[in-house]
């Protein structure tokens, strides 16, 4: 039988270096299938589900080149016609629905199997489908594939999320920059994944207000160009650095860190007991004297993010006296 062999780690020590966040960039290389010219991203992570996005670009028809040493991905579109992939692709991840969009903006049709991977509890696209559909998009859903038609061209409109989805919010963003007049997307995800998506389009033409806040307005464009972006840093991977030095009572140096994104694992952290000192881009996590127990809640951003709630609880069980977790966001 399997099994993983957990040891005690000593107190970790030094410095490390975040990696740019996974779920920036998958996004980001969706919105390159629109498009026209040569696309170049920095800060690209060597991830599994990065190598399954760029397979999904090359079964979409664009050229994709992938330097894993240096970070770097550049993309260019050569057949625009392709509108669906093979579901051994998009089942391999959830993220490989938010193509869709993109795939809707350019060929006004798209084919996409229903999302897989990272099974933490449900995870419905009504309302990605919510949004296509105010777009003017024709949307089935059958044999575990979700298509969506155009019977012209997409047309600006008002759309209010039941629920600040991110991916949603992603995927309704990257569909209505093509579209003819102005979307208005309320009760929008506000992730500083959202916002970078938003830069990256904003770089390539796209007429984006709002990102980062709960109303975002996208004014539809003719075509959008290709373009340089540096991806942010993954606010999670620095999280689970900084729990992990909390856990083993250790000190490290965390670079390439933007700390107005980990507001509330900072704060946590801090009402823990544990030391931390911020720089302009790093943030130094001191746990030598140790931590005490904290009381956390997920929520949305700019609430305490939900994928930290694993991290945190590790910390929580090592803690003296009683904690409370209360997750909202998943079952």
């Amino acid at each position: 039988m399997k099994k993983f062999i957990i040891e005690q780690s000593p107190p970790l020590m030094g410095e490390i270096t975040v990696s740019g966040a996974k779920n920036s960039v998958l996004k980001i290389m969706a919105a390159t299938l629109l498009a026209e010219g040569e696309c170049t991203i920095d800060d690209v992570p060597d991830l599994l589900d990065v190598h399954v996005m760029i397979d999904i670009l090359r079964e979409l028809g664009s050229d994709v080149e992938y330097d894993k040493e240096k970070g770097q991905l550049k993309t260019l579109v050569v057949d625009k016609t392709k509108h669906s992939v093979s579901y051994d692709l998009t089942a391999k991840m959830r993220a490989s629905i938010v193509v869709m969009g993109a795939l809707l903006a350019r060929s006004n049709q798209a084919q996409v199997a229903l999302p897989g991977g990272c099974a933490i509890g449900a995870r419905p696209i009504d309302l990605h489908i919510k949004g296509f559909t105010s777009l003017g998009v024709n949307v089935t859903m059958e044999h575990g594939f979700v298509e969506g038609r155009v019977p012209d061209r997409m047309h600006g409109s008002h759309i209010y999320l039941d629920f600040p989805s991110v991916g949603a919010t992603e995927n309704i963003m990257m569909a209505a920059v093509l579209a003819e007049g102005t979307t208005i997307l309320e009760n929008a995800a506000q992730e500083p994944e959202i916002t970078d998506l938003a830069s990256f389009l904003v770089k390539m033409g796209a007429k984006i207000s709002g990102a980062g806040t709960s109303t975002i307005r996208i004014k539809g464009v003719s075509h959008l160009k290709g373009v340089y972006h540096q991806v942010i840093p993954d606010r999670i991977e620095a999280g689970t650095y900084m729990l992990a030095t909390a856990v083993t009572k250790g000190k490290v140096l965390i670079k390439n860190v933007l700390t107005t994104h980990l507001r509330p694992v900072i704060s946590k952290l801090d009402e823990a007991g544990i030391k931390l000192t911020e720089y302009d881009d790093s943030i130094l996590v001191d746990a030598t004297e140790g931590y005490h127990k904290v009381d956390i809640t997920t929520l949305p951003y700019p609430g305490f993010p939900t994928d930290m709630q694993a991290q945190f609880m590790v910390l929580l069980a090592l803690s003296d006296g009683m904690s409370v977790v209360k997750e909202t966001i998943f079952e």
